[in-house]
């Protein structure tokens, strides 16, 4: 296994990151005690705009956190199958997928997760035949707890489950908020991206208080950041000004890697393992793991 990141040059209390904050000294992640019994925490990956990274960190970040020795499951929740494809599934050969799984009484879980690549790193698979879900789904009962119900089978055998949600604010989105005990918003270093984040934060407010009291932000992501530009670097400060904290000191630069990965159908900490990508979505994973002790 790679170690997770080299804390030297990435890691000290004087250097200042991208975020212009001093970087913090996070330690190793220990792996989690075998002897206490599983309960995944679930984290929805949430962008009403598209192309923001929400689909790459939710590979990356789960592939690293599988190389703690988590037992990870990626949840696809996009029509589009983006996520199955950036792990090599091909959508239109599936059997069955999350569709099935939401719509069927006599599909399980089981039936439909697929292993990766990756060890430690399952994946619950999608195709276009999630687009009819949020159709048919408006005539059911309690129809944004369908996930929820969904995931309580399998949250036993994970620590931790990640759901790449679409891009849109629908019933899709409601339900993986519904379901996710965090939000994490990844958002492109760019003007109009900054713009959405407020309608997105209307929106986790009403799930909390209709829905889901118990969901939390957990961070907003910088991603397809360019120091080279002035533009990224004024939008990254403008985020840090209006959220503080809640802003990940790590931040995904842009790099033709990522592009490369999904080409290869794996993870950047398996395809290109001592690249910048790869250590960034390991820091990342630090980063998750100290907001989430007990993950």
């Amino acid at each position: 296994m790679p170690a997770l990141i080299d804390p030297e040059p990435l890691l000290g209390d004087d250097d200042l990151g991208p975020t212009g904050r001093p970087l913090p000294r996070l330690p190793e992640p220990l792996p989690p005690d075998p002897s206490r019994p599983k309960r995944a925490l679930i984290i929805a990956m949430c962008n009403q705009k598209g192309g923001v990274g929400k689909t790459t960190t939710t590979i990356n970040l789960g592939a690293a956190l599988a190389e703690t020795g988590r037992k990870v499951l990626l949840v696809d929740f996009d029509p589009q199958g983006s996520l199955s494809v950036g792990l090599g599934v091909n959508p239109h050969t599936l059997d069955t997928s999350i569709y099935d799984l939401l719509l069927s009484k006599n599909t399980a879980a089981e039936d439909v997760i697929t292993h990766t690549v990756v060890e430690g790193l399952d994946l619950l698979p999608s195709n276009i035949d999630l687009s009819a879900a949020e159709v048919q789904l408006v005539s059911e009962v309690a129809r944004e707890q369908t996930l929820r119900r969904a995931l309580v089978k399998v949250r036993h055998s994970y620590d931790l489950i990640l759901i790449d949600c679409a891009p849109s604010l629908g019933l899709l989105t409601v339900n993986a908020l519904t379901a996710a005990d965090k939000v994490l918003m990844p958002l492109e270093c760019e003007f109009f991206a900054l713009r959405g984040i407020a309608l997105l934060t209307d929106t986790i407010e009403k799930v909390q208080d209709r829905l889901n009291p118990e969901l939390e932000v957990l961070g907003i992501l910088g991603t397809m950041y360019d120091a080279r530009t002035l533009h990224s670097r004024e939008v990254l400060e403008r985020v840090v000004q209006a959220f503080g904290e809640t802003v990940f000191h790590s931040v995904i630069r842009r790099t033709i890697k990522f592009p490369e990965t999904t080409v290869a159908g794996e993870p950047i900490t398996t395809y290109a393992t001592t690249s910048p990508g790869a250590a960034a979505y390991r820091m990342l994973a630090r980063e998750v793991l100290a907001r989430c002790p007990g993950a």
